[in-house]
């Protein structure tokens, strides 16, 4: 079932995100992880947000789609059907 996974990313933390040299790497790492099959980035609320859509089978794969968002990008992650 696809899924829209969305990362809202502070604005101070999204910033020092984006000037780290090996950030496209690190986001194309996460597409290729998690076989994502688009990726978007704009703003909202005055933050940062990456929304990316997936194909997941179960809601045991949400650790894995979601964790590197926390832990990379300090982020509010939702999942949208």
């Amino acid at each position: 079932m696809r899924f829209i996974v969305r990362a809202k990313i502070p604005t101070e933390a999204g910033n020092k995100m984006v000037q780290d040299p090996n950030f496209v790497n690190n986001i194309e790492d996460y597409i290729k992880k998690t076989k994502a099959e688009a990726a978007y980035f704009f703003e909202a609320d005055g933050d940062r947000v990456a929304a990316f859509i997936v194909d997941m089978q179960s809601a045991d794969q949400i650790p894995s789609l979601v964790e590197p968002l926390f832990q990379g990008m300090n982020a509010k992650v939702d999942y949208i059907l």
